[in-house]
């Protein structure tokens, strides 16, 4: 079921709340970008009643670095995107919203022009990690696996998030699962899985994680969107993938970066500054549940590939011919 505003919010501000609170120092230096430049002219005479202290100050917005967000998000544009969210909700309880016009041509060219594609998302990604289970994994460990593939694919590419699970798989005395997560030592976790973006706080959360699953979910993971939500380091997306994945139930769209570009710049959803979450709502109300798994996949390959963030290849773009954001004269 879609999570609530008050749960985006949780999303946004309180992530990194959840786990151990790291050192004054640490948290200067990875957590936050804050400068004050202060220049200071005064006159010689200290004594002077004359004295004259000029002081500038010049202070940039804290910036608080979020486990779902491909960049970071100062206070003020997150309280945009909430409010950007609230005013979306507001409408589509109005008036249920349109599939845009064309919207299927678009993506069964992009789905079968995918066919014919390999991306890193197709070998690699976080939901193709997971062991099968069988006689010597069971389906808890399973689950736990796509779990912990999914806590450190935030913010690594494909095939750095593959090399730090295969690390943990062979490096772990009796492989990767939750009891052995556990035994572990927090600098030990970190030392496998140090190629992954903020892969210190991750390791922190791997520990928490394990220890909530073993002691209120029968060391198996949390079976719902809001209880997975509850797990450090979980937002939506992995919620979202992670019920897709784990539990075989599709309960709503997983939305990263790629799938919150693309179907902006094609037109899809206006989202673009409201955030993934906006356009996972936008995207449910009228794109056919049936599409609701694969279209992660499909889009995330279709960035990794021709749709990227920056010179996105257009010349090579199957759907140039109807996309708005073409960035070349057809």
């Amino acid at each position: 079921m879609p999570i609530t505003r008050s749960q985006l919010r949780a999303s946004v501000f309180t992530t990194t709340a959840k786990a151990t609170s790291p050192s004054s120092k640490e948290i200067t230096s990875k957590y936050f970008s804050s400068k004050t430049n202060v220049n200071e002219t005064k006159q010689p005479n200290k004594s002077s009643l004359n004295e004259t202290v000029t002081r500038k100050t010049t202070r940039k917005h804290i910036i608080i670095e979020t486990e779902e967000s491909s960049a970071n998000i100062n206070l003020s544009g997150a309280l945009s995107s909430e409010r950007s969210v609230d005013k979306l909700e507001k409408r589509l309880e109005k008036e249920p919203s349109k599939p845009p016009v064309g919207w299927e041509g678009v993506y069964n060219t992009i789905k079968e022009y995918r066919k014919n594609i390999v991306a890193p998302v197709d070998t690699m990604g976080c939901e193709r990690l997971a062991d099968e289970p069988s006689d010597d994994i069971t389906l808890q460990t399973s689950r736990f696996q796509t779990l912990v593939s999914l806590m450190l694919s935030s913010q690594t590419k494909d095939h750095v998030t593959a090399a730090a699970i295969q690390n943990l798989r062979q490096k772990l005395p009796g492989g990767l699962n939750l009891d052995n997560v556990l035994q572990a030592e927090e600098k030990f976790l970190d030392d496998c899985i140090s190629k992954v973006g903020f892969h210190r706080r991750k390791a922190t959360y791997l520990k928490q994680t394990a220890k909530i699953c073993k002691e209120e979910y029968n060391s198996d993971i949390p079976n719902t969107v809001e209880g997975l939500m509850k797990l450090p380091g979980v937002g939506p997306k992995m919620a979202y993938l992670c019920m897709q994945v784990a539990w075989k139930q599709n309960e709503g769209i997983g939305v990263d970066v790629h799938v919150h570009r693309i179907t902006n710049r094609l037109g899809w959803c206006k989202t673009g500054k409201a955030g993934p979450e906006a356009t996972r709502q936008s995207l449910e109300s009228w794109l056919p549940r049936s599409l609701w798994q694969e279209i992660n996949p499909m889009l995330v390959g279709f960035g990794q590939t021709i749709c990227s963030p920056q010179y996105p290849k257009c010349s090579k773009c199957p759907v140039n011919n109807m996309c708005p954001s073409v960035t070349y004269n057809r």
